[in-house]
């Protein structure tokens, strides 16, 4: 207790770990070394705990290092000899040397396991230098006994040697260590040959000896990272290869992962990362079952799968590839037509490549390249908001540069003509940024007809009633067009936006109804076309009549999606009736009308689904 009420003012220890491949390749011998080097350098250094297993030349530098004495306890009518923890707390040394970091204690040791000795020593300021092997560490313990099929029952949180502020590895080929073991450098006589033709087999020293180093390179990488984050570097940095593919739910997901697998496999040690942008506002059409899919193939070639938000999916992916250091980037070939290219301007690739820096992209062509896959897209007027500002610019600048080139052409231009091209001054930026800047435009210009084009010249009045009128006109042809094409931009959106909804629809009841589409993938779908944080279908046990939503303990959550969904209707920012008993209720932001008429019709779905799955439990338990 004194030592860990000590460490809360004494700043943490430092704990620097030495990894081996297998027993013998020398940690506990490099351990005790770099005790004697400490010590000559002027340290307090003891050894708490070291494990020698009769090795003469690891047990010959325990000479001129202070051991501490180990604790005995009794189990179960055996003597046992562990740290003592105690001790080491009390003696207090600058840098203590425990073997066996994964070791476990004897029942009625202080701690269960030595490592959370070693936090206790760190916690009271004293270094600590360790050592362990890689098979104990617990991501990798099934992938060890599938390949020396001996089970390994010590194990050790890989956050625990992640959080270690150094990492060495003691390397050894697998040749080497074998020769060291034939020599009777690690295990007596008697236990050799067993040992060789068993875990000792060159193929197993070969793999456990590839995951120390992959597992290092990962820690390694980690560290790059911090440095990286802290000192605000930006620049890709190609320590190694790191290809990062983009992908949509669209079926040519499956052809641009196995592609960019390959890409990140011709380099030793690359990393395949497979990334999703979601819009926003959720709305972006996305077939989860085929991102599931998808991610389910990219973790099977070794990748991982990311998901991001953004409504510029070039900036969201060079962001995510520059934040993990990626080298590398895969791009499916535009599925538009190249007719909308050319009206629509440049494409995700075009843009994405521009702004690359030093990341190669790769356009990979496929199947579906040139066809139009819909998108769900938002309610909004028919101008974009970057068209709008385009048309106000415009706006600013035709109507005084309109003004200088015919004042000074004045004498060979009547007001006829002025008028005339100022109107098409007009329909230009209605064209551009719709009915606002339009209206602004026609009202900038007819003032500015007015006063240097109409008699009398630099007056605001108007000598002939006919010049009036036709100013009169001027105005109202500049309105109507305005609102002829703002109209029709709303309407085209409209347009599209029922299309895609009527697509997205038909394909969700088309999966229901042939018994395709999971509950789960379902409520996945809704989340994401919706941007929601969560999305879940609430029953009411016992099946009570009437429209109210009863108490909390009535309701119980069938199926979910996404982080802290909804316990009760109320508690949801969308909540839609599916029957007296049935919910479907929505987490993360309030909906507009208009998605919910798109909502009511997914809840429905949502009942079918789920019986469906019922039915087909109540099948498979009669079978």
């Amino acid at each position: 207790m004194a030592g860990q009420a000590e460490g809360r003012t004494t700043p943490r220890g430092q704990l620097r770990i030495y990894l081996g491949a297998a027993a013998g390749v020398g940690k506990t011998y490099a351990l005790l070394g770099e005790g004697h080097r400490r010590g000559e350098r002027g340290a307090d250094v003891v050894v708490a705990f070291a494990e020698t297993h009769g090795r003469p030349q690891t047990a010959a530098l325990l000479d001129g290092l202070e051991v501490l004495p180990r604790q005995k306890l009794t189990y179960r009518g055996a003597t046992f000899e562990e740290m003592d923890t105690d001790a080491v707390l009390a003696r207090k040394p600058q840098i203590a040397l425990v073997d066996e970091l994964a070791h476990t204690n004897v029942p009625g040791s202080l701690h269960e396991k030595r490592w959370q000795d070693v936090e206790e020593l760190l916690d009271a300021g004293i270094d600590v230098i360790s050592a362990v092997n890689i098979q104990h560490l617990e991501s990798l313990n099934d992938v060890v006994e599938q390949i020396t099929g001996v089970p390994q029952r010590e194990t050790i949180p890989d956050a625990v040697v992640r959080a270690a502020d150094q990492v060495e590895l003691i390397d050894m080929t697998a040749e080497a260590l074998r020769r060291r073991m034939a020599h009777g450098n690690i295990y007596p006589p008697e236990k050799i040959d067993a040992a060789l033709t068993n875990y000792f087999r060159s193929g197993n020293l070969t793999a456990l000896r590839e995951l120390a180093l992959l597992w290092l390179a990962d820690k390694v990488d980690e560290g790059l990272q911090k440095y990286r984050a802290e000192h605000d570097i930006k620049k890709t940095w190609e320590a190694r290869e790191r290809v990062v593919v983009a992908v949509t739910g669209g079926p040519e997901g499956d052809t641009l992962i196995r592609r960019a697998a390959r890409i990140a496999a011709r380099s030793t040690g690359g990393d395949l990362l497979a990334v999703h942008v979601t819009k926003s506002d959720g709305l972006t059409g996305a077939n989860p079952e085929n991102l599931a899919r998808q991610r389910r193939l990219v973790e099977s070639l070794g990748g991982s799968y990311h998901q991001v938000v953004g409504d510029n999916i070039s900036d969201a992916l060079l962001t995510f590839a520059r934040a993990e250091n990626a080298t590398q980037l895969v791009l499916g070939a535009s599925r538009r037509s190249w007719l909308l290219a050319l009206l629509t301007g440049p494409g995700i690739g075009s843009r994405t490549i521009r702004d690359s820096g030093p990341i190669d992209v790769h356009i990979v062509t496929h199947a579906q390249a040139g066809s139009r896959w819909r998108l769900l897209p938002r309610y909004r007027g028919g101008i974009t908001p970057r068209r709008q500002v385009a048309g106000y610019v415009l706006a600013a600048v035709l109507a005084p540069l309109l003004t200088i080139v015919l004042a000074a052409f004045r004498s060979g231009v009547n007001l006829t003509s002025d008028m005339l091209i100022y109107l098409v001054a007009v329909i230009a930026v209605a064209l551009t940024g719709g009915f606002v800047p339009a209206l602004l435009e026609a009202i900038a210009a007819s003032l500015l007809l007015n006063y240097y084009f109409t008699p009398p010249i630099h007056a605001w009045t108007i000598a002939e009633a006919n010049n009036a009128l036709a100013l009169a006109v001027f105005v109202a042809v500049g309105l109507v067009v305005s609102w002829v094409v703002d109209l029709a931009g709303r309407r085209t959106n409209q347009a599209a936006r029922g299309n895609a909804e009527s697509e997205l629809l038909v394909t969700t009841a088309g999966s229901i109804l042939r018994g395709q589409g999971s509950l789960d993938a379902l409520l996945e779908r809704i989340r994401e076309s919706f941007g929601m944080r969560s999305a879940c279908l609430l029953e009411r046990e016992g099946g009570a009549s009437g429209s109210g939503l009863g108490p909390a303990a009535d309701w119980t959550v069938v199926a979910s999606s996404g982080e802290n969904p909804a316990c009760r209707p109320e508690d949801a920012d969308v909540n839609v009736p599916i029957s007296d008993t049935l919910s479907l209720s929505l987490a993360g932001r309030p909906l507009p009308a208009s998605d919910r008429r798109v909502l009511g019709a997914f809840a429905a779905y949502a009942a079918v689904a789920l019986e469906q799955q019922r039915l087909a439990a109540e099948a498979e338990a009669a079978k």
